[in-house]
């Protein structure tokens, strides 16, 4: 039988929890925002303008014409940039520890994960990681996707329903699967 993984690389479980993973500014800001979250997740579907609103009032930057659906959990709305003319279905998970840039035009579909988020497993202390996601223009995130920490998408791409993308996405690519691989190509 193989040894448990824990004796190769033993966990420093204290070292992870005694870890500054947020200044104090990120904290008070973190806690202000689930105090007014009701606000965004209780308002009426057509209030695409009072969202857009109260995500700028936390430093998002947040376009024309975004419809963002009341459901959608946004984790960290000053990490936040959405160009003009995009939106975000339902439920929709938008885990943001790190900056999320989408683009304009771009559709991120029910239940779809969009994770900026992990932690670096070679350290026993597995310390957070916050890392960048970018959608660029025109992509489209079909429902339940995931697309993974670090990784960028580019214009016009389609990450296909419950598609896991891992790595990058070329422009105009079409990808499925878990893990995504490319199955198309998104031409005029």
């Amino acid at each position: 039988m193989p040894e448990p993984l824990s004796q190769d690389l033993p966990l420093d479980i204290g070292a992870n929890r005694a870890a500054r993973k947020w200044s104090r500014k990120e904290l008070i800001g973190r806690l202000l925002w689930s105090l007014c979250s009701p606000l965004f997740r209780y308002s009426p579907r057509l209030l695409w303008g009072w969202r857009r609103a109260l995500l700028r009032a936390f430093g998002a930057k947040v376009g024309q014409q975004v419809q963002i659906h009341p459901s959608v959990k946004i984790f960290i709305p000053w990490n936040l940039s959405i160009g003009d003319w995009s939106s975000v279905g339902f439920d929709a998970l938008l885990y943001n520890l790190g900056p999320l840039h989408i683009g304009s035009r771009v559709t991120i579909s029910q239940r779809a994960h969009i994770c900026g988020g992990s932690h670096d497993f070679r350290d026993p202390a597995m310390p957070l990681l916050k890392l960048p996601v970018n959608i660029h223009d025109e992509a489209w995130i079909c429902a339940d996707a995931f697309v993974g920490p670090g990784v960028g998408i580019g214009a016009r791409a389609v990450v296909g329903a419950r598609a896991v993308a891992v790595k990058n996405v070329g422009r105009d690519e079409i990808v499925a699967g878990n893990p995504a691989k490319k199955v198309g190509s998104r031409i005029d």
